[in-house]
């Protein structure tokens, strides 16, 4: 590009949150505290859900793989966060910086497939239930797993590629707390016209149609829920898909706002806290969203501690 000083870099400059070093101890405690109860809580669905007979079924499998890729979304991005906020900023090479980028846009798009094939068993538990136990068997979900984990692992790595041959000058600071696209591409002196189609047009099949088509299954639930003749009825059938609407639309919409909606007169605060909410924030809520509005993992949960605590008991008492 011209104009851009033609030193080839092999690290980036990751200020990670420069305003705030007279708060950083505050800051690393609060987000590793935050870390460890994030996979502390995903773990422990993922557990719930492998040892709980009661949580045998499809909806309870999809959630389990959503916790996997919150995980995932997770360890990219805070443990490095922890050092630059630790070190008032830090250093991370090309390959490092490309590596983040993508497995980030892996679990982004995978947990963004889960949440449609998540819709998908909602809206045929209530629109079509005389057909959910047939359609929905356990051969079905793991084939809709497999390939929501395989198409976005497929689709980012078609995109990662082609960052992987470009060439990034000096300045290489980054002025953000992990290695997003766009400021990752601001930096490079290589022509990324293509890049930039490419990824408009690879967010098709794993962003703007899983958003279709979940809106669409909503509004046939919701449909499906006026036509129920009983109030009681209603709030059963609405209580089964409340937790997985509350996740998407925390997730849909902080990714909306972040990437979607033109960001020109953001200031870089302003968008690190969007960040923050989508890949801090959102991975720590979810289990809670679905312990608390789901009387199935609350049960388990309860079942599970009870039976922690007997076998404890026992073990004191021998």
């Amino acid at each position: 590009m011209l104009g851009k000083n033609q030193t080839i870099v092999t690290e980036f400059l990751l200020l990670g949150f420069q305003t705030l070093h007279n708060f950083k101890i505050l800051l690393f405690t609060v987000f590793l505290v935050t870390y460890i109860m994030t996979i502390s809580s995903n773990l422990l669905i993922i557990t719930l859900v492998s040892t709980s007979h009661k949580l045998n079924s499809p909806m309870y499998f999809f959630l389990a793989h959503l916790s996997i890729s919150d995980i995932l979304l997770t360890m990219v991005i805070v443990p490095n966060m922890l050092r630059l906020i630790w070190g008032e900023g830090g250093t991370m090479s090309v390959a490092g910086c490309i590596s983040q980028l993508h497995f980030f846009a892996y679990s982004v798009a995978a947990e963004s497939l889960l949440l449609t094939v998540m819709s998908y068993d909602r809206f045929l538990a209530i629109c079509h239930p005389l057909h959910y136990t047939t359609i929905m068997n356990f051969k079905f979900c793991l084939q809709l797993v497999i390939w929501s984990w395989l198409l976005g692992f497929v689709v980012t790595l078609i995109l990662v590629l082609p960052i992987s041959q470009l060439q990034f000058c000096v300045p290489n600071v980054i002025d953000h707390f992990f290695c997003d696209l766009t400021p990752l591409l601001k930096h490079s002196c290589s022509d990324t016209y293509f890049i930039e189609i490419e990824d408009c047009v690879l967010s098709i099949p794993v962003s703007l149609l899983p958003f279709v088509f979940i809106i669409g299954s909503y509004v046939c639930i919701f449909l499906s829920i006026l036509r129920i003749p009983s109030t009681t009825g209603r709030q059963k059938a609405f209580s089964t898909c409340s937790s997985h609407l509350t996740v998407v639309c925390t997730y849909y919409g902080t990714l909306i706002i972040i990437y979607v909606v033109p960001s020109r007169g953001h200031s870089f605060n302003i968008n690190k806290v969007l960040s923050l909410l989508f890949t801090v924030v959102t991975p720590f809520f979810n289990p809670i969203i679905y312990s608390l509005r789901n009387k199935e993992i609350g049960e388990a949960l309860r079942r599970r501690f009870h039976y922690s605590t007997d076998f404890w008991h026992e073990r004191r008492g021998r």
